[in-house]
């Protein structure tokens, strides 16, 4: 198979032509000659033969011819090839000999810039390791100074929640103090001004006492005092109620005969006693809170309702973290945003939970679930020692009555500390304490003498007294109100002899609360049965109960709370 030719290299057919011309001619002319001289009968055969060969010449010489071009045309061909090859050999010279020329000077080139580069990475990296060593010396030191700063902050943290603590505490003692010097006036005084005066002075009292436990909650000092007897639900939530200043507006529902253990008691009535401020805080100033108090199989469960604004989303989150008890850190509060942080620090010490619900009545609900675990039954009644019976005296509602000290099986003389003050045994209030120094014949003995009742004149004029002294401090109506589905039976006190129990309205005075007979049931542990007077407004308890409690609501309402069950 042969190359094939372009078309400027193609054999011209010129040279084949003249050659089969030639040929032709002179074969035609030799035939023609050879047949005239040949004789007659011959001249036929002669002239076939003679033509054929003169064609077969013609041919031959044709083909000869164009043979002879082609090799010449070849040859020419393979001329111009070899030197187009030599050239192209040549050219190759060339570029193989400039590709090393190049490739040599491109190999310099990148070991000169190698070099460069590797000398310039060097002093780089010895600069940056000496800025490194000089920053690193420089976090070093930046470091110690804030591990010393941060050192002093958590030791000035420290001092200064102790120092918060020891404020706290010391808050608490004058307070205690204060609140038993009262509680002494009060039982002197019979004059209804400095009664009132007093009445109010107290129940601010229980109010900073209760800011200074909040303190010592946040700090994590110890909160107020550790109860040496259970206390009963009743006692528990009218304590709560004398430590706020929206007492009024508070209407208990409902009460349980649980009674909370000694050493949950306090934090427990503290934590009620914030929510209940909450409530009547974030209410309209004439609207009421209520309160309700259910027996399930968990615990029991106290419910606030108010009928303020419900809480927003974000609101509500906040409160449920904040009541939880996850946060133990102090940086998120502000001063007026303590009482929820508290809720949950108890909550979590005492193993609370404290969940919210928008309230039937248009606010938000409360419900706090006290666990089994810190509730018992009553404490025994402790073996009193021999005492005259005690004087009868006719029912009366001042707030200074006659009562007496419970005697503790360790009653010892009171000590007395630096600047004469007295020392109190674990289980004694102060008021005890101070009761038991200034009578020291009987105090020699372990025994606690019993006050002296006053004239039955003096005790009816009194009466009379402090009736009218609860008629004026009432405010004022603010309008008719709806009543609800059912009336509520009043809240039952724990009385000692001769003081009132506060009424279902919104004129009880602070005494019924502070230092009345809540008081004295929360703070001394004690509880007395008493014959009462009921007020002008206050619905009489069954008098075959003895101590004028109601036997619970009224049984006409299906459920104690208007919601029905709280644990749905």
């Amino acid at each position: 198979m042969t190359a094939p030719t372009h078309p400027g290299d193609r054999p011209s057919l010129r040279p084949f032509a003249s050659a089969l011309a030639v040929t032709g001619v002179l074969s035609a002319l030799a035939v023609c000659a050879a047949v005239a001289a040949a004789p007659g009968p011959v001249r036929t055969p002669l002239a076939w033969g003679t033509g054929a060969a003169a064609v077969v010449l013609s041919a031959a010489v044709a083909t000869a011819a164009h043979a002879l071009h082609t090799a010449r045309t070849a040859r020419r061909r393979l001329e111009g090839a070899t030197q187009d090859i030599g050239r192209l050999l040549r050219q190759q010279a060339r570029s193989t000999e400039e590709a090393s020329r190049e490739q040599q000077r491109l190999i310099d080139e990148l070991a000169r810039q190698r070099t460069e580069l590797t000398e310039s990475f060097a002093a780089e990296r010895a600069r940056l390791d000496q800025e490194a060593a000089h920053e690193l010396d420089r976090l070093r030191q930046e470091n110690a100074r804030l591990t010393g700063e941060s050192e002093r902050a958590r030791r000035e943290r420290a001092t200064a929640l102790s120092a918060t603590s020891n404020a706290a505490a010391r808050m608490q003692a004058l307070a205690t103090a204060t609140l038993a010097d009262l509680r002494a006036m009060e039982d002197r005084h019979t004059d209804e001004d400095v009664l009132a005066d007093l009445l109010h002075l107290d129940h601010r009292t229980a109010q900073a006492g209760r800011l200074a436990d909040s303190v010592a909650v946040l700090t994590g000092a110890r909160s107020g005092r550790r109860w040496a007897r259970p206390i009963g639900m009743e006692s528990m939530l009218r304590g709560a109620m004398g430590r706020i200043a929206g007492y009024r507006r508070i209407r208990v529902h409902s009460v349980s005969e649980a009674f909370v253990a000694g050493h949950a008691a306090e934090g427990v009535m503290h934590a009620l006693a914030e929510l209940l401020d909450n409530a009547a805080n974030f209410s309209p100033p004439t609207a009421e809170v209520h309160v309700y108090v259910e027996e399930v199989p968990a615990g029991v469960i106290v419910s606030v309702e108010d009928s303020g604004l419900v809480m927003g989303e974000v609101q509500l989150r906040r409160a449920e973290r904040a009541v939880s008890g996850d946060i133990t850190g102090l940086g998120g509060l502000t001063g007026t945003r303590l009482g929820l942080a508290v809720v949950g620090r108890l909550a979590r010490k005492h193993g609370l939970k404290v969940s919210f619900r928008p309230s039937a009545r248009g606010g938000t609900g409360v419900l706090v679930l006290v666990p089994q675990a810190i509730l018992t039954g009553p404490a025994p009644a402790e073996p009193a020692a021999a005492t005259p019976p005690p004087v009868s005296s006719p029912p009366a509602a001042a707030p200074a009555a006659v009562d007496t000290a419970v005697v503790h099986e360790s009653a010892a003389p009171p000590e007395e500390g630096p600047a004469g003050l007295p020392k109190r045994h674990r289980g004694r209030t102060l008021a005890e304490a101070e009761r038991a120094r200034s009578a020291p014949g009987t105090a020699a003995s372990g025994t606690a003498a019993p006050r002296t009742a006053p004239a039955p004149g003096a005790a009816k004029a009194r009466v009379a007294r402090f009736s009218s002294f609860r008629q004026a401090v009432r405010p004022s109506d603010p309008g008719p109100r709806q009543p609800d589905p059912a009336p509520p039976a009043p809240m039952a006190p724990d009385r000692r002899a001769g003081s009132a129990a506060p009424g279902p309205h919104h004129g009880t005075a602070p005494a019924d609360l502070t230092a009345g007979p809540a008081r004295d049931a929360v703070r001394d542990g004690r509880t007395a049965a008493a014959p009462h007077t009921p007020a002008p407004d206050e619905p009489a308890g069954d008098p075959s109960s003895g101590d004028g409690r109601p036997t619970g609501p009224d049984p006409s309402h299906p459920h104690a709370h208007p919601e029905g069950d709280t644990t749905s």
